[in-house]
């Protein structure tokens, strides 16, 4: 469930701040204080108590100093918002010396690194980016994966089919985690005696004879390891992509972007 959303605020002042780094003008200043700090510190905020928990009080006083003082460096609450979405996006460095990634290997990459933003940043699962202010960081980032594909038998518009099928697939799988996190943390009965307190009733089910598949099953098909299931999922994504990048070849060809 989203509870905030990218370009709230003025996406125009977002833009200048992100591309251009413009503080709006005023006097006093604060020395000191910097756009990037303040970013930083909102986001360590959300780290640590989550995105509702921002505000421009509560990031001034992170930074001990007075509210007044952020609004020379930025508008509001929902600019800041857009710096912070840009400022924890990790733009991959071209390795020097080695081979150049495979069209796979580029996007298995982007998979995991964007699986460790979300476990290292859960609040971002928050925010409705569905209309994002594109930043420099998340441009930089999208080229990169885009470079990775150059070559492809797919359209443009496939490419950029490719990436978010795989960044859909990542944030489900991360939000699905992160909630089962969330509730073992909220509840006072540990996982384990969660489904203890189940397993009478879905023994009866299995035993009866009204699940035979389920029953069938070997004791450990649910005790997945996330990290384990995660790559299976992907993989097995991957490997419809490649078939379908197979076929491409040896069919009529298509204009390629």
């Amino acid at each position: 469930m989203t509870t905030a959303h990218s370009g709230s605020g003025d996406p125009r002042r977002s833009l200048e701040l992100l591309w251009r780094g413009r503080e709006p003008a005023g006097r006093g200043p604060r020395p000191g204080l910097s756009l990037e700090r303040i970013v930083g510190a909102a986001v360590e905020l959300a780290d640590r108590e989550g995105i509702a928990a921002v505000s421009m009080r509560k990031v001034a006083a992170e930074l001990g100093v007075g509210t007044m003082s952020l609004y020379h460096y930025v508008p509001g609450k929902g600019e800041l918002l857009d710096l912070m979405l840009d400022y924890v996006v990790e733009v991959p460095q071209a390795p020097k010396g080695k081979r150049r990634q495979t069209w796979r290997e580029v996007l298995e990459t982007m998979a995991w690194r964007t699986w460790r933003l979300y476990l290292s940043h859960p609040w971002l699962l928050q925010v409705n980016q569905a209309r994002p202010v594109v930043g420099p960081k998340a441009f930089a980032a999208l080229e990169s994966v885009v470079a990775g594909l150059d070559g492809l038998s797919l359209t443009g518009q496939e490419k950029m089919a490719a990436i978010a099928a795989v960044e859909n697939y990542v944030t489900g799988a991360a939000r699905t985690y992160l909630m089962r996190q969330e509730a073992s943390q909220r509840s006072t009965m540990t996982e384990e005696d969660f489904w203890a307190l189940q397993a009478p009733y879905l023994s009866e089910a299995m035993a009866d004879g009204a699940c035979p598949h389920l029953a069938a099953l070997p004791e450990d098909s649910f005790q997945l390891v996330p990290e384990d299931a995660f790559e299976f999922g992907l993989q097995a994504l991957l490997d419809g992509l490649a078939a379908t990048i197979e076929r491409r070849k040896s069919a009529p060809r298509r204009k390629t972007g």
